[in-house]
């Protein structure tokens, strides 16, 4: 099954391994915003790989500079497009646009979510995250997505969404 799933590189090795995949072919994304003026990882010691599960794991598992595929006993966890498709829209010129360079909210601000599926939701700015609690909060993010069994008359195709593609 193609799909996007996440890889937990090395430390400070995430350029690397974006450069390896790119010569194997192999799609992948590092998100990147601008720390200090300069590019530096959105997620620290994690990127983005689309490939086929299982056909291509071991060549994702023992690629230079990869610690691992994050997953579980079952296997990896696959990441829907539409993840990687709201990460990529929060970019600007190929870096993720953080709340400085947007007017930044104060602690005890309201604030409204605009973009995903919990868009509309408010509530109240508590802090600024640091790299390694933007990486906690997608590792819980694609750990607790939800599953649901249903009957399959019960279902059907609406278009679009899902694991069927790369995000453009």
């Amino acid at each position: 099954m193609e799909c996007w799933f996440i890889v937990n590189t090395k430390p400070k090795k995430e350029s690397l391994v974006e450069r390896l995949f790119q010569q194997k072919g192999i799609l992948s994304y590092h998100p990147k915003h601008l720390k200090c003026g300069r590019p530096a990882p959105f997620f620290p010691g994690y990127a983005f790989v689309y490939f086929d599960y299982p056909a291509q794991f071991n060549l994702i598992k023992y690629t230079r500079g990869v610690r691992s595929v994050v997953g579980h006993s079952h296997g990896p966890i696959p990441v829907c497009r539409t993840l990687i498709a709201e990460i990529k829209a929060g970019e600007c010129d190929g870096y993720i646009q953080l709340s400085e360079e947007c007017g930044e909210a104060c602690v005890g601000d309201e604030i409204e979510i605009t973009t995903g599926p919990l868009k509309g939701v408010r509530g109240i700015f508590s802090k600024k995250l640091k790299d390694r609690e933007r990486v906690a909060i997608l590792l819980q993010y694609v750990s607790y997505q939800g599953k649901v069994l249903i009957e399959k008359c019960k279902l059907k195709k609406v278009g679009g969404g899902g694991c069927h593609g790369p995000s453009e």
